[in-house]
C-alpha cells in the first residue's frame, strides 16, 4: 500500500453515512491513495453491513474505533445533527481531521466550539456542503459579477431521513450556503413563512432574504412536494444565469452593449452555457476533503462557512416562529 494512502472511517450508517463510505470505496478503486477502514454506528449490525459490503470493520462507538484502529487519519461525521459536536470533539482530540455534514451543529455555541476545537488542535475540518462541489456551481463562478436579485427552488418528496431538524436546516441551508458565497455581503433583513405538514417540524417554508449591499434572495424549499426540484436563477447587471443543480447544467443570458444611448427594441442577446465536466458532487468533495488532510492546506468550506450558513438558517427559523405567533397559528408544532 502507499505510505501516503489515508485511512478513513465514517461515523454513522445511515444514507448519508452508506454514501461516503461508497464514494471512498470508489475513490480507493480508482487509484485514489485512501482506504476505507472502518465503518461506526451505535447500530453495529447496521454498521457491520456497510463494512462487509466495502471490506472495512465495524465498532459501536466512536471511543472503540479509536483504542483499536488508531491508524484512522481523517473521519466523515454523518451522525443526526444534535451529535456533531459530541463526536467531531472525540475525533479532533483524538487527533482526527473531521468532515462534519451539513449543518454543522445544532447551535452558534456548539459550532464556534468545533472552530476553536480544529484551530486548537491543528485539525482539518470541513463542512459537507456538497452544492459547493456541484459541478454547475463551479462552472457558474467565473460568471459572477454583481448578483443582485436570487430566485431559488429546493423541492423533494417526503422521505423519513433527516427529521430532526426542518426543511431549512435540512435543505435550504444547501442555498443558503451558495447565495451567501455568492453575495458576499451580510444580511440586513429575512422574512420567512413555514409551515409543518408530515412532520413536527417545518416541512415546507418561503424566504426573503435582503442583503446590505441591496441584494435581494427568494428561496423556496419544500420536502413534501410531488417533484424533485433543485433550480438557482440570479440576476446581475445585463446578465440572467440559470443553474439547475440536478442536470448539472449553467446557462447565461447576456444583453450586449448598445451603439447608441437610445435603447433598442431588439437589444443583442447573447446566450452561453459554459462547458461543464460531469462529476458526482460527493466524489469532488471527499476528493477534496483528502487533499486537505494530506497537504494541511484549508478546506474549501471552511468551519467558518458552515458557521455562517447555520447562522442564516437560525435566523429563518427564528423568523418563522415569530410569523407562526403573528398569525395566531401557536397549535402547529414547530
Amino acid at each position: 500500500m502507499n505510505p501516503e494512502t489515508i485511512h478513513v472511517a465514517v461515523v454513522g450508517a445511515g444514507a448519508f453515512g452508506k454514501n461516503h463510505a461508497r464514494v471512498y470505496h470508489q475513490l480507493a478503486s480508482k487509484g485514489e491513495p485512501v482506504k476505507l477502514a472502518a465503518i461506526v454506528d451505535s447500530d453495529v449490525a447496521r454498521a457491520d453491513l456497510i463494512a462487509q459490503e466495502y471490506g472495512a470493520r465495524a465498532f459501536g462507538s466512536v471511543e472503540q474505533m479509536i483504542q483499536t484502529r488508531g491508524e484512522i487519519q481523517a473521519v466523515s461525521v454523518a451522525v443526526p445533527t444534535v451529535a456533531h459536536l459530541q463526536v467531531a470533539r472525540t475525533l479532533m482530540q483524538a487527533g482526527i481531521d473531521v468532515l462534519i455534514e451539513k449543518p454543522l451543529a445544532s447551535s452558534l455555541a456548539e459550532a464556534d466550539e468545533l472552530i476553536a476545537l480544529s484551530e486548537q488542535r491543528g485539525r482539518i475540518a470541513q463542512v459537507g456542503h456538497l452544492e459547493r462541489f456541484n459541478p454547475a456551481v463551479r462552472a457558474t463562478l467565473p460568471l459572477v459579477t454583481q448578483p443582485m436579485f436570487f430566485e431559488v427552488h429546493r423541492l423533494s418528496v417526503f422521505t423519513p431521513r433527516s427529521l430532526d431538524i426542518d426543511v431549512v436546516l435540512d435543505l435550504m441551508i444547501h442555498d443558503l450556503d451558495i447565495v451567501l458565497t455568492l453575495v458576499n455581503s451580510e444580511v440586513k433583513e429575512i422574512r420567512a413563512v413555514g409551515l409543518p405538514i408530515l412532520s413536527p417540524k417545518t416541512d415546507i417554508a418561503n424566504v426573503r432574504m435582503e442583503f446590505e449591499n441591496g441584494c435581494v434572495a427568494n428561496f423556496t424549499a419544500s420536502r413534501v412536494s410531488t417533484e424533485r426540484v433543485r433550480k438557482l436563477r440570479f440576476f446581475q447587471p445585463r446578465q440572467y444565469i440559470s443553474i439547475d443543480y440536478g442536470r448539472q447544467d449553467v446557462i447565461a443570458f447576456s444583453v450586449g452593449e448598445q451603439e447608441t444611448g437610445t435603447p433598442s427594441v431588439n437589444p443583442q442577446i447573447k446566450m452561453i452555457k459554459p462547458p461543464v465536466t460531469s462529476q458526482e458532487p460527493l466524489e469532488a468533495e471527499l476528493k477534496s476533503f483528502l487533499a486537505s488532510v494530506r497537504s494541511r492546506r484549508k478546506p474549501e468550506v471552511s468551519l467558518t462557512e458552515g458557521r455562517r450558513a447555520l447562522d442564516a438558517a437560525l435566523q429563518i427559523t427564528a423568523a418563522i416562529r415569530e410569523h407562526v405567533e403573528r398569525a395566531n397559528l401557536q397549535s402547529l408544532k414547530l
